[in-house]
């Protein structure tokens, strides 16, 4: 299963609408939003056109919108955590209440917002994915568990297109591919 993982939109729906063309397109199903989302409006106006689901958490500057979590949990197709959110990703997509929950044949994915939080919970050894935003800088690397074994954290970049280029990234569960996707070459 492919599937595609945003951060640092900062309310851009222009860019990110050019996203959820080309994974129509691509017959990708699944976005995870590592935070920065921006307004309730343009999260709607963004996914309108999406043929799939929205798992995403909340960043610094959706401060002003964490009370509306309730609303945008009430959208179809969108969950929304404050600070992190744990999912087992295989044939379907499962939300965990907890990391030690059985996924037999499934990713254990984390989504957060901020780095520090990001590598807590990659060497917490209980994931194989932490993707994370806020530095708006697109980054991988691996990080080690105290019991053994190695975590991927990830950025996909910013979507925004503040600071650096609009990226944004696509990880194929099979495979265990990630490309970089850069948004004025798609």
């Amino acid at each position: 299963m492919k599937f595609a993982i945003v951060s640092d939109t900062h309310g851009n729906a222009a860019n990110f609408k050019k996203v959820v063309s080309w994974l129509n397109k691509e017959d990708i199903k699944l976005i995870l939003h590592a935070g920065d989302i921006g307004s309730p409006e343009s999260l709607k106006e963004s996914l309108e056109e999406f043929n799939g689901e929205f798992f995403g958490v909340f960043g610094n500057m959706d401060k002003d919108y964490k009370i509306l979590i309730d609303e945008h949990n009430r959208t179809p197709r969108v969950k929304i955590e404050q600070e992190v959110m744990k999912i087992a990703i295989g044939k379907n997509t499962k939300l965990l209440t907890n990391s030690s929950e059985l996924v037999n044949g499934k990713k254990v994915i984390a989504v957060t917002h901020f780095p520090a939080e990001a590598k807590k919970l990659a060497q917490s050894g209980n994931f194989d994915l932490v993707f994370y935003g806020h530095t708006h800088m697109a980054w991988e690397e691996k990080i080690g568990a105290p019991a053994g074994g190695s975590c991927r954290m990830i950025n996909p970049g910013e979507l925004a297109g503040q600071f650096y280029k609009p990226t944004f990234a696509v990880y194929d569960t099979e495979t265990d591919k990630l490309e970089l996707k850069i948004l004025e070459k798609l």
